[in-house]
């Protein structure tokens, strides 16, 4: 084993003369040896971390273009189907007779779920990891706040259906983000 770890150190002695590698001796590794071993855990760990921080970045992607196609479908639904699809999903809220006459209304808020789509999609094209958390952490924001208030006003409804659904990838991006989660 401590010839193995002798080899090891010699070989990543960074370019330098001979007679420096010759100062390297099995005594020499034999006192570095926990050093050495503590150099090779931590490389491993920093694998394995790496692995964790990809997996939640992966993750963290998903539950984001889940909480895109949400408000792609409310676009849909507010701005094309709402005398339809809207009638069904907001029965208990909205009179019948009041559709029609709402149907500009109900499309202004597909049009501005539909911006908020558009942000949480514009993340994937972002190459920049940091900017890319930045601008995914603000429109998840946005419909927190958007679901929070739906809640209050409207139904509540409305926080288990577009809030929660946002909260959860807000805090799995923080996670993934954080370099302390490994």
């Amino acid at each position: 084993m401590y010839l193995f770890i002798l080899e090891v150190v010699k070989a990543h002695v960074p370019s330098s003369p001979n007679i420096i590698k010759s100062f390297i001796t099995v005594e020499m590794v034999y006192l570095w040896y926990p050093a050495i071993i503590s150099i090779l855990v931590n490389t491993s760990n920093l694998k394995i971390y790496n692995l964790k921080t990809t997996a939640m970045k992966l993750f963290s992607q998903i539950l984001i273009a889940l909480v895109a196609l949400e408000h792609l479908y409310i676009l849909y639904m507010e701005m094309f189907a709402w005398e339809t699809l809207g009638k069904k999903t907001f029965k208990s809220s909205l009179a019948p007779e009041l559709f029609k006459p709402t149907k500009g209304l109900a499309a202004n808020q597909g049009l501005y779920n539909g911006f908020l789509a558009a942000g949480l999609i514009w993340t994937f094209f972002i190459t920049d990891s940091v900017w890319a958390t930045n601008i995914a952490l603000f429109f998840l924001s946005c419909v927190i706040v958007a679901g929070l208030y739906g809640a209050y006003s409207a139904s509540k409804k409305i926080f288990y259906v577009q809030a929660l659904p946002a909260i959860i990838p807000l805090i799995i991006t923080l996670i993934a983000a954080c370099p302390c989660h490994g």
